[in-house]
């Protein structure tokens, strides 16, 4: 968890009833200061990541254990025969489009090195994910979908990490111009019933928080209700790139580098590089479930994009 400084709304990590509502009511629903929240949460934890990084006692980086396995195993499965990664989760996934992806890629490449909405349940066993889908299976098609009629856009990206990986973090907008890309298919106005950056990204994952609370009897249990937007770009295999001193002086330094060409071209629009997501733009939400972390798992059912 990072500092929280005077300026930033503070928000309750109980999930009940409604984890993303306290925040939206502190910052007035204010796209404004929602997005500085979401900033201060941001600048916070970079700060304290990189002292930490930086510090002579730093532990080292956290290998991701069942990634780690999974990569050096020839077939994905241990001496029984069994699968190495037995977290079976359920989620409600928002893709990103081709520009972000294309961006997230040349951010890759820079430092030499796949996004949650919802997390409806996570580390459990296929049976209970089963249970759990069960409930939700006749109101799926509402789910994945709501971003067709429901639209938020995240802005000025910037490269975060901590001890167990590397993230391309975004804010909510809040009157920046539109960068993106028209629709390739022009959508029918009428059926979008909230556009605009009065809706932000926090009230979408609210809302998809709610609806599914509201089809089904088991609460959610999302995992991220910092206020926070990421994709992930790279989870640490081994120790060996971050070890010594030497070496960790060198990743602040190329991510701050990376960060600074962010603001300073990405974000103004001088780059070629688009730094805006529109939540379902080419592609709806997704609900995806069982062994879901690094492409395992299925597809129950993915939305319409715009």
């Amino acid at each position: 968890m990072s500092p929280v400084d005077d300026d930033m709304p503070q928000t309750t990590s109980s999930p009940e009833p409604d984890p993303f509502s306290d925040l939206i009511s502190k910052c007035n629903n204010s796209p404004a200061e929602i997005q500085h929240a979401y900033s201060t949460h941001r600048v916070n934890r970079h700060s304290q990541q990189s002292l930490l990084f930086l510090s002579p006692s730093f532990p080292g980086v956290t290998p991701e254990h069942f990634l780690s396995l999974t990569e050096f195993s020839p077939t994905g499965k241990d001496a029984s025969g069994q699968a190495i990664d037995p977290r079976n989760s359920l989620v409600l996934w928002g893709r990103p489009p081709e520009h972000v992806l294309k961006l997230a890629s040349a951010i890759q490449a820079k430092l030499r090195l796949a996004a949650p909405l919802v997390e409806i349940a996570f580390s459990k066993t296929p049976e209970e994910i089963a249970r759990l889908l069960a409930p939700l299976h006749p109101h799926v098609s509402t789910l994945v979908n709501y971003t067709y009629s429901h639209r938020s856009r995240l802005v000025k990206p910037l490269v975060s990490y901590d001890a167990t990986g590397i993230a391309l973090t975004f804010l909510p907008a809040a009157g920046e111009p539109r960068t993106s890309p028209d629709p390739s298919c022009p959508s029918n106005l009428e059926d979008i019933e909230e556009s605009g950056d009065a809706y932000t990204y926090h009230h979408l994952r609210q809302d998809a928080y709610n609806l599914v609370k509201k089809f089904s009897p088991t609460p959610p249990e999302p995992r991220y209700q910092l206020p926070s937007a990421h994709i992930t770009l790279g989870r640490y295999l081994t120790r060996d790139d971050h070890g010594t001193q030497e070496q960790r002086e060198a990743w602040v330094a190329v991510v701050n580098e990376v960060n600074r060409w962010l603001e300073e071209d990405v974000w103004s629009g001088r780059s070629e590089f688009i730094g805006e997501w529109v939540v379902g733009q080419e592609k709806g939400l997704e609900m995806r479930a069982g062994t879901v972390w690094y492409g395992g798992g299925r597809t129950v059912m993915a939305g319409e994009g715009f």
